[in-house]
């Protein structure tokens, strides 16, 4: 059994990630907290806008899987 293939966190896709939004979320996490939602590029700039609204986008970096 071979490794989990990376996907995008898009609901409903599963294109392979090339992208992690790295963000958090002030209200419960301590500021140099970092959660991950991975995208694939189609869905990169959606998803950030998602995070970003909110104000929990902290950087968006390449995806190298094993990284």
């Amino acid at each position: 059994m071979g490794p989990e293939r990376a996907v995008c966190s898009a609901k409903g896709c599963q294109a392979d990630a090339a992208w992690d939004l790295q963000w958090n979320n002030p209200k419960i996490h301590t500021p140099d907290r970092r959660k991950s939602w991975l995208a694939c590029d189609e869905h990169r700039t959606s998803l950030s806008d998602f995070l970003g609204a909110r104000g929990f986008l902290k950087d968006v970096v390449g995806y190298s899987p094993g990284a």
